[in-house]
C-alpha cells in the first residue's frame, strides 16, 4: 500500500540537494528532447548561457526581464503570505499601466520630475484598487479569490482593447488599433545603461522585507496566514488587514505596469504584461515567498527566458521547442517541491482473515 506522508521541517542542505537533483533530471530529460532535434545538448546549453550573459547587451536584456518579475513576485508573495491566492497580477499590471498612461497622455508637457511620480502614483493606485475589488468580497462575503482575481484579468484586458480601438486610438496610426506613444517626459531615465526600474525593484525588495519582518502589520499578515481564528482571538482586525494587504499587493503589480509602459513599451497596449503576472506566481512560490530569494529566482528565470530566445536564432529552433525546454525545467523544479514537503511511504497490506 502506498501512502503520501507529510514531512516535518527539513534542513536547507536537504532542500538544496533536492532542487539540484531536480535540475539535473530536468537537463537530462531536456537533453533527450534536444537529441531528437539533431542538436548537441551541451552546445545548446552553453548557447543558452551565452544568450543570457555572453555580452553586455544580453546581460542587460536579462536584467530588464528580471525587473517586472521581481516587483510582481513581491506583490504576489505579500498576498500569498496571508493565504490570499492572488491570481490577478496580470489584470493589476494592466490597470496599473492604465493609471500611469492616463497621466502620461493627459499631461504630456509636464516636466519629468513631476510627471513620472504622478505616473507611479497612477500605477500604484490603479493596481491597488483593482486588487481591492476581490479583497472586499473575500473579506465581506468569503468569496473565492482565486476565481475572482482570475476573471478580473480578462475584464482588464478587454478594457485596454476597447481603449485601443475607441477613445484612445491614435489618429495618426493609419487605422491601426494603437494608443499614442508617450512623450519623452513620460519615459523612465536610464542608469548604467538600463532603465532605473532595476533600482526601484531593489528598493522595493528592501522595503518589503522590512515591512513583513519588522512591522506590526507584517506580523499581523503572517498571523492571519496561519489562522484567521487565531488572528481574531488576538484582536487583529482581519477584514481591515486583508483589504490593506491586498491593496498593497495589487499596487506593487500596478507599479510593474507603470514601469513596463514607461520604460519598455513607451505606450499602453494589450501586450503590456507579456505573461509576467502568471510567471511571477511561479517565481514567488519557488522563492518560498522570501524577498531576497525572489531576486535570485527571478534573475535565473529571466536568464532562462533570454537564453531560450537566443537559441531560437542560433540553432533555428522553433519557439514552441524552446518553450518545451523551459517547461521541462520548470516541471522538474516545481515537482521537487513535492519531495520537500512529502514522502512516499510503502507498507504492506494488513493480513486478511485470521482468528
Amino acid at each position: 500500500m502506498i501512502q503520501i506522508v507529510k514531512k516535518g521541517e527539513i534542513s536547507k542542505k536537504q532542500k538544496i540537494l533536492i532542487h539540484l537533483s531536480a535540475l539535473f533530471l530536468a537537463l537530462l530529460t531536456a537533453s533527450l528532447f534536444i537529441l531528437l532535434m539533431d542538436h548537441n545538448p551541451l552546445k545548446v546549453y552553453f548557447s543558452m548561457i551565452q544568450g543570457a550573459f555572453g555580452t553586455t547587451y544580453r546581460l542587460s536584456e536579462t536584467i530588464i526581464k528580471t525587473i517586472p518579475l521581481v516587483i510582481t513576485s513581491l506583490g504576489i508573495a505579500l498576498a500569498f503570505r496571508m493565504k490570499f491566492w492572488n491570481i490577478g497580477a496580470e489584470g493589476q499590471i494592466i490597470m496599473g499601466a492604465f493609471g500611469a498612461s492616463w497621466f502620461a497622455l493627459s499631461f504630456p508637457h509636464l516636466p519629468s520630475w513631476l510627471l513620472l511620480p504622478l505616473m507611479a502614483l497612477g500605477g500604484f493606485v490603479g493596481g491597488g484598487l483593482w486588487a481591492l475589488i476581490p479583497a472586499f468580497f473575500r473579506a465581506r462575503f468569503r468569496t473565492n479569490e482565486t476565481i475572482f482575481t482570475l476573471m478580473l484579468n480578462y475584464i482588464a484586458l478587454k478594457w485596454i482593447t476597447y481603449l485601443q480601438n475607441g477613445p484612445w486610438k491614435d489618429p495618426g496610426a493609419l487605422g491601426f488599433p494603437k494608443i499614442p506613444n508617450f512623450d519623452e517626459h513620460a519615459v523612465l531615465p536610464r542608469l548604467f545603461g538600463i532603465h532605473i526600474g532595476w533600482l526601484i525593484a531593489l528598493v522595493l525588495v528592501i522595503l518589503s522585507a522590512l515591512f513583513i519582518n519588522k512591522t506590526k502589520k507584517g506580523y499581523e499578515i503572517q498571523v492571519i496566514g496561519e489562522s484567521e481564528n487565531t488572528a481574531r482571538y488576538a484582536g487583529i482586525n482581519v477584514p481591515g488587514t486583508i483589504l490593506t494587504t491586498i491593496f498593497l499587493s495589487g499596487a506593487l503589480c500596478g507599479l510593474t505596469g507603470m514601469i513596463e509602459a514607461s520604460a519598455i513599451n513607451k505606450t499602453l497596449s494589450v501586450e503590456i504584461t507579456g505573461g509576467v503576472g502568471y510567471t511571477a506566481i511561479i517565481t514567488a512560490w519557488l522563492a518560498n515567498l522570501k524577498e531576497p530569494l525572489i531576486v535570485i529566482v527571478s534573475f535565473l528565470f529571466a536568464a532562462m527566458i533570454q537564453g531560450s530566445s537566443y537559441i531560437q536564432m542560433a540553432f533555428q529552433i522553433p519557439q514552441s521547442a524552446a518553450e518545451i525546454l523551459q517547461g521541462l525545467i520548470l516541471f522538474f523544479i516545481l515537482g521537487s517541491e513535492f519531495f520537500i514537503r512529502y514522502r512516499i511511504h510503502f507498507r504492506r497490506n494488513p493480513a486478511k482473515g485470521g482468528s
